[in-house]
């Protein structure tokens, strides 16, 4: 009777003992996945640091290296503008600028340069004029660069360009580049942000 009771005694032991000798198996188990998952900051800073020596490493200096724009003054594109009037503009070698139809023509070959971050000059490759705008909102062309060859250019929410005349204004309101139905430039007072004539889709030259 007594050798009985003293089984029974020791048969929780026993299986306390195991459940303790499997809880510590699945602890060594999952130790491994936990300092996986756990990823120290300071670890994550050492690995930029490592790659990119000569950046810094403190996260306000990275959101402002990826919010910087300076990489886009200085930009050359070559395009072709095309209006959502269906024209392309053109500066002919005698400087007239005005639209065509023809999509392969010499003289629809623009050249858009970045000056400044928004900012863009544009060029005919074939002319070797530059787009320009006066006081007045006339659009023309000029060999010599100057301020008033200088358009602020935007992505609008439809996905075309509009290129609006940086220094000259019209009572406050700006006056952009635009094609009108005839395929001839329209007087930028004449013209606003929301005018399809004042819409460009560069479009790239192979």
């Amino acid at each position: 009777m007594w050798r009985w009771m003293l089984s029974q005694r020791r048969l929780p032991l026993r299986s306390a003992a195991a459940c303790k000798s499997r809880w510590s198996l699945l602890l060594l188990l999952c130790l491994p996945c936990f300092a996986l998952a756990w990823v120290p900051e300071q670890s994550f800073t050492a690995k930029v640091a490592l790659h990119y020596p000569n950046s810094s490493t403190s996260s306000s200096s990275l959101e402002r290296h990826a919010r910087s724009y300076k990489h886009l003054e200085g930009d050359v594109r070559r395009r072709r503008l095309f209006s959502a009037t269906k024209f392309f503009l053109k500066i002919e070698r005698n400087g007239k600028v005005r639209g065509t139809r023809k999509k392969n023509s010499p003289h629809s070959v623009m050249e858009i340069s970045s000056v400044n971050i928004g900012v863009v000059a544009v060029k005919g490759v074939y002319s070797n004029f530059y787009l320009a705008m006066n006081k007045k909102g006339k659009l023309h062309s000029t060999k010599n660069y100057s301020e008033n060859c200088k358009f602020k250019e935007r992505i609008e929410e439809n996905g075309y360009n509009t290129y609006a005349a940086m220094k000259w204004k019209r009572k406050g309101k700006q006056m952009f580049v635009a094609l009108n139905g005839k395929g001839s430039p329209r007087r930028g007072h004449r013209t606003r942000r929301k005018h399809l004539s004042a819409h460009f889709l560069p479009i790239l030259v192979l």
